[in-house]
């Protein structure tokens, strides 16, 4: 058992190079110190100190225990600064996806946390399907999350558009006798929905990539390692977006929601306020570009997901 009175003396000792001095920095006599050093010596049945005349020196043993001795009084310090700080705003566990405006997003929550000091974000990137599951346990707040379309429930729901894409520099060939294809880890939406799509189209396929991050998925695809199904946000220059003409068919709808837990606090609430209309932003702007790119010419090769 590490008190932590023991272990407050034994860092004094280390930092102040002896007992005298250790003593006045936690208020002790030296004898008091020098009795708790010794329990603590034989809590562990191990020596912690050399003692050279008065300079005492840590041992190998001393020198590891040292390191543990910091990290466990700072955290101990580190719960009571914050377990004793006035809260103001409370405290939001929030779930996002990685690949919905990732970069954007996160300036957003940057901003809210420099605007309301008060307010304690604990935000966690994964799979719609995890998310998911932590929101019913309780385990979060709030959710953006990707879902089949239709379903019920949500503060706010917007459409997908979703596109199947290859390397624009290295695209893979169609006409291979199994197509390769690169995604996030079983339980992801858009992986489902590229294998049915396959199987649906009796086209044989492997999976040739998995990754749980979206630079890694996007990579890959550069790269020409396989073809992979992406929102419209998610798509990069060196994509190349693949249509029906290519032979594939179209992909079932899904949407992304926001999602709060029954009992979401105030500053739950108020932060889906936020995250509404800035997610409602980003469509509006993905639909005008869209809009632009059809005027000038370009294929309408965006599968509605």
């Amino acid at each position: 058992m590490f008190y932590l009175d023991l272990l407050r003396s034994f860092v004094s000792v280390v930092d102040a190079g002896g007992f005298p001095r250790a003593g006045e920095r936690v208020h002790r006599t030296q004898s008091t110190v020098s009795q708790q050093i010794k329990r603590l010596e034989e809590d562990l049945r191990r020596p912690l100190f050399h003692r050279i005349g008065k300079q005492v020196i840590p041992t190998e043993d001393g020198e590891r225990m040292l390191s543990y001795a910091r990290r466990i009084l700072s955290l101990v310090d580190e719960a009571r600064d914050v377990l004793t700080r006035p809260v103001q705003d409370g405290a939001v566990r929030l779930g996002i996806p990685e690949d919905f405006a990732a970069y954007r997003l996160t300036q957003l929550l940057a901003s809210c946390a420099r605007s309301r000091p008060g307010l304690r974000l604990d935000v966690r990137a994964d799979q719609s399907l995890y998310l998911r599951r932590d929101l019913e346990r309780g385990d979060l707040d709030l959710v953006l999350l990707k879902r089949d379309a239709g379903e019920k429930g949500g503060l706010a729901v917007w459409p997908e558009r979703v596109y199947w894409v290859t390397s624009k520099s290295h695209p893979v060939d169609l006409s291979a006798t199994s197509i390769p294809l690169i995604g996030f880890p079983a339980g992801c939406i858009y992986r489902a929905r590229a294998i049915h799509a396959m199987e649906s189209a009796g086209r044989a396929w492997h999976m040739a990539y998995s990754s749980s991050s979206l630079t890694g998925i996007q990579a890959a695809v550069a790269a020409g390692l396989g073809l992979s199904i992406l929102s419209d946000i998610a798509i990069q220059p060196d994509h190349r977006v693949l249509t029906a003409k290519d032979g594939f068919a179209p992909i079932d709808k899904t949407e992304m929601a926001l999602v709060a837990a029954p009992v979401a606090n105030t500053a739950a609430l108020r932060l889906a306020d936020n995250l509404a209309q800035f997610c409602g932003s980003v469509r509006a702007e993905r639909v005008g570009d869209e809009a632009g790119s059809r005027t000038s010419g370009a294929p309408e090769t965006v599968v509605s997901c």
